[in-house]
């Protein structure tokens, strides 16, 4: 049983090639500013990226008329619950549109779409960035003509959700977790009978990150929208592309912040403490939506391999439970896992009608 798994980037494609659960290979394919200079849109990339992705299945002497799945990472579609979804002309009229928003992720769907046609493949997206399973309390903002939406790093968070329930021989929905997604942006969600109730929009709010600004105080981002001569697009980008880490130090790099850190650079060690207080703050305040009934704190993503950060963090939250870390993302196998799932009647997929 093979299956093709996709997960486009910012500057990035990662595709495997997977037999049943087994990895047959792996490639990630790198676009320079040159490469991506002379597109507006990142929609506009997909004659680019679907190129690149059949020559590497080519250099790899892939037979595409094996393949029996392709998987791409979902996007911004409208909320959905968590699964594995049928890729419909809805979906892949919602992914062009971004109709909650621009992101790479909204590739995946497209780019899954049009190599499952061309080979007679099924086609699939798995728990997208607009998975939805919030709590109606966890919606209100506090302005009416403002909701909460719950946009995370869902599909590395239920994979690393449903690992640690395997190793603990035990059913998912039996558990409830905290699982803090920590990469260019951090989430940190509330998983109750495995479902994601709560989450901080990573792009919105919560702790800022290498590169994200996470939650400003209102009165003073105001002012800055009010006298600056940015476009709302342009503010945007200062928001999710330039804050965090980069805007203090130069650098979204989490390793040459360390660096700096352990030469005794002040401000890097005042900067770097004050992103791991943040993310320690978040998992304080979701851990109450679980009412302090937390079974594990798991942290994952890339920034995750740092020990220091880590330790940091367990320092800090470690009374709320004890802590598991599964540094990476596991998000090309979570994308197979999910379309292997349908492909042998164990779940079955669903439709996109939302």
């Amino acid at each position: 049983m093979t299956i093709l798994a996709i997960n486009p980037g910012s500057t990035s494609t990662k595709v495997a090639l997977f037999n049943a659960k087994k990895e047959v290979w792996r490639e990630v394919i790198r676009y320079t500013n040159d490469d991506l200079a002379g597109f507006r849109d990142v929609i506009d990339q997909l004659p680019m990226r679907l190129a690149s992705i059949q020559s590497v299945l080519t250099t790899q002497n892939t037979d595409v008329a094996a393949i029996e799945a392709v998987v791409g990472r979902g996007g911004l579609i409208n909320p959905l619950p968590s699964g594995t979804y049928t890729i419909n002309q809805r979906l892949m009229d919602h992914l062009r549109v971004g109709i909650q928003g621009t992101h790479a992720s909204n590739l995946g769907g497209l780019i899954a779409h049009n190599l499952a046609e061309m080979w007679g493949a099924a086609a699939f997206i798995v728990d997208p960035v607009a998975v939805d399973e919030m709590i109606p309390e966890a919606r209100l903002s506090g302005i009416p003509q403002i909701v909460r939406k719950c946009q995370g790093h869902a599909l590395n968070i239920r994979a690393t959700a449903l690992r640690y329930a395997a190793e603990k021989e035990t059913n998912l929905q039996e558990l409830n977790l905290l699982v803090v997604h920590l990469g260019g942006g951090i989430s940190v969600v509330p998983l109750r009978a495995g479902k994601i109730i709560d989450v901080n929009n990573a792009n919105e709010m919560g702790p800022f990150s290498p590169e994200r600004s996470g939650t400003l105080p209102a009165g003073d981002l105001l002012k800055l929208i009010v006298n600056s001569t940015m476009t709302e697009r342009e503010m945007k980008q200062m928001i999710t592309k330039k804050s965090g880490l980069f805007a203090y130090l130069g650098t979204n790099n989490l390793i040459e912040v360390e660096k700096m850190v352990d030469q005794g650079n002040q401000k890097a060690i005042l900067v770097w403490e004050a992103m791991a207080y943040q993310i320690s703050k978040e998992i304080g305040r979701m851990a109450t939506v679980l009412r302090g009934q937390v079974d594990q704190i798991i942290l994952t993503g890339g920034l995750a391999y740092s020990h220091k950060l880590t330790g940091r963090l367990k320092e800090y939250v470690s009374f709320i439970a004890a802590i598991t870390v599964y540094p990476g993302e596991d998000e090309l196998e979570a994308l197979a896992a999910g379309a292997y799932r349908v492909l042998t009647g164990v779940e079955q997929a669903q439709e996109y009608i939302y």
